[in-house]
């Protein structure tokens, strides 16, 4: 691979961080060996097979390189520390050439060290107490949140970072809005460690300069929210939930630049019956088949009792294996479901709205939902999770493989359903250890040159630029 001499100087300073985590894998490298040869798997030529990145860390094809942009534990610009698990990002353009990007931090209760305010809490003084969501019964905030980088894209260097939200939990990813805010979910509805409820949706515009009001958007529903996405014509917000039984939702707004404003929650059915999506048990669909949906309201979304996928299953939703990311492109949206098909190897839906989304016409023109990928091979794709819309149309996708010795790639899909590698964590994960090298949070600047990935355990954010008009096909 031919290096830039940033590249160079930030994947150095990478490996020296990354030395302890690298010992772990050493005793298994001889059997990592062999089974990555066999994974490496194309149904398209797309950039070329990856090459070795010497410095162990990011593996790309031939004239791509990545640069460090954030590792966890680096010190931040408002003095504090920066959060470990890099999990969903978003990337907003703020003219020139810098972009700011909102990283989740997809901490529990149990890392609280490894959070903004350091080991022990011992930075926690820097925080003004009313801006954290929530609280252990010792008075600490809780360690969820995010953290807000601005970047220079030309000078491929990043300029600031500060915390932008804090006191929530499990903040796993979430979604751009088109009036530059990140809305940031929670994946979690019960455990969180605090003393208030957990499981919504925050909004953290890109451009604040500090730690924001935490507000949730209750109208978007308490459950195990993974992702969502706004359509910016009809302004419909899309929503997955991580479970495996889990519903797709869509929230109309009453006022579309105020969501907190509230609005109707409904889960997606299907207007031909048969509730299940997942392909597990019986194929109810096969891929690129077509299904017409129907949207079902639903009641009581604060979701005291942890039941409304269950009410919603009841009055004719269908259930999806582990919704994760969502992505709204041209026309259109595509969300993952991390451990659908009859392999569990993972799907990719695809959703396109009727003309009359949301309104009582839609009846007689309903939107219709495909199951645009799903693998059989785990070669190819193995536990879809995040996900991005290129702007030149392609989905680039994050895998997160948890198992011991597991390697997550970064794939690619073309506008016809066809998957090819595009990149590789070269760190196996130990999950017997508690190591999860997950990618997520790929995100494109809105010119495209650059695309930005999250490695999420021990956390670190990566650039990555190259020829991008060289695909073949």
């Amino acid at each position: 691979m031919s290096l830039s001499r940033r590249h160079v100087i930030t994947a150095a300073a990478a490996g020296a961080a990354f030395s302890g985590f690298a010992r772990l894998a050493d005793a298994a490298s001889d059997t990592h060996a062999q089974v990555e040869a066999d994974l490496y798997h194309s149904e398209v030529a797309g950039y070329g097979p990856l090459k070795t990145d010497p410095f162990g860390l990011f593996d790309l094809p031939e004239g791509f390189s990545y640069t460090v942009v954030s590792r966890a534990g680096d010190p931040m610009s408002d003095g504090l520390v920066t959060p470990r698990k890099a999990d969903g990002m978003g990337c907003f353009g703020l003219g020139g050439s810098r972009v700011a990007l909102v990283r989740n931090h997809e901490l529990k209760a149990y890392d609280a060290d490894f959070g903004p305010f350091g080991v022990g809490h011992g930075l926690a003084g820097k925080l003004d107490a009313g801006l954290a969501y929530d609280r252990y019964g010792d008075g600490r905030a809780l360690p969820g949140g995010t953290t807000t980088m601005v970047y220079d894209l030309r000078a491929r260097r990043l300029e600031t970072v500060h915390l932008s939200l804090t006191g929530t939990s499990t903040n796993c990813c979430g979604g751009i809005t088109p009036w530059g805010s990140w809305l940031s979910c929670e994946e979690i509805i019960s455990g969180a460690g605090g003393q208030k409820d957990h499981g919504w949706v925050f909004e953290v515009p890109a451009s604040h300069r500090g730690v924001v009001e935490p507000v949730p958007l209750k109208g978007l529903g308490r459950f195990r929210h993974e992702a969502a996405c706004i359509d910016p014509t009809t302004g419909v917000v899309y929503l997955t939930e991580d479970e495996g039984d889990g519903l797709f939702y869509r929230f109309l707004p009453n006022d579309r630049r105020r969501l907190g404003q509230g609005g109707r929650l409904q889960a997606l059915g299907f207007k031909d019956g048969g509730g299940d999506a997942r392909n597990w048990d019986a194929v109810a669909w096969a891929p690129v088949q077509w299904r017409e949906a129907v949207w079902i309201d639903l009641e009581g979304v604060d979701n005291p009792h942890g039941d409304l996928r269950a009410r919603g299953q009841a009055a004719g939703a269908a259930r999806f294996a582990r919704g994760e990311g969502v992505f709204f492109g041209r026309g259109e949206l595509y969300f993952t479901c991390t451990s659908g098909g009859p392999a569990r190897f993972g799907q990719i839906m695809r959703y396109r709205p009727s003309r009359f989304e949301g309104d009582a016409r839609e009846t007689d023109e309903p939107g219709r939902l495909q199951l645009f990928v799903e693998s059989a091979d785990r070669r190819l794709m193995n536990m879809c999770d995040n996900l991005s819309v290129a702007p030149w149309g392609h989905l680039m996708v994050c895998e997160d493989k948890a198992e011991p010795g597991g390697v997550n790639y970064l794939k690619g899909v073309t506008p016809e359903g066809k998957v090819y590698t595009m990149g590789r964590q070269a760190q196996p994960g130990r999950s017997d250890v508690g190591a999860n090298t997950e990618l997520a949070g790929a995100c494109f600047s809105p010119d495209g040159s650059t695309l930005f990935v999250n490695v999420y355990e021990p956390g670190m954010t990566v650039a990555i630029v190259g020829p991008w008009g060289r695909f073949a096909a």
